[in-house]
């Protein structure tokens, strides 16, 4: 499945705007969140190719919304990038274990995030 629309997923929106005109430079479309509500609201709206979700948010974590979406049978088959400045192992482990399809780190080096798209699509 090619992956055209992500929905990014942070609460900084110094790294939505960086993430958002990376992927629109690229070609993707974009739709953006700032929480976990905010996300699972966007979910309901359209269904993305691809969510890149940020672990620190206020309310629900990235982990836990990763989690919750992975669950659900409707979006199950949606693709999640943690992209987080949270850089233990330990954490990269966990979030694959919550249903993370790969793991990336902040500062995003575009060249990076893009390969890790392409290995998904």
């Amino acid at each position: 499945m090619a992956i055209k629309k992500v929905l990014v997923v942070d609460d900084s929106k110094t790294e939505l705007l960086f993430l958002t005109e990376t992927l629109q430079k690229n070609g993707f479309t974009v739709r953006t969140a700032e929480n976990a509500d905010d996300a699972l609201k966007r979910l309901t709206e359209e269904v993305p190719d691809l969510i890149l979700m940020d672990v620190v948010m206020p309310g629900q974590n990235g982990f836990q919304l990763t989690r919750s979406i992975n669950r659900s049978p409707e979006y199950a088959h949606i693709p999640i990038i943690i992209c987080t400045s949270k850089n233990l192992e330990t954490d990269r482990v966990w979030g694959m274990r919550q249903g993370a399809k790969d793991y990336i780190t902040k500062p995003v080096d575009p060249a990076e995030l893009l390969s890790k798209i392409q290995a998904l699509g």
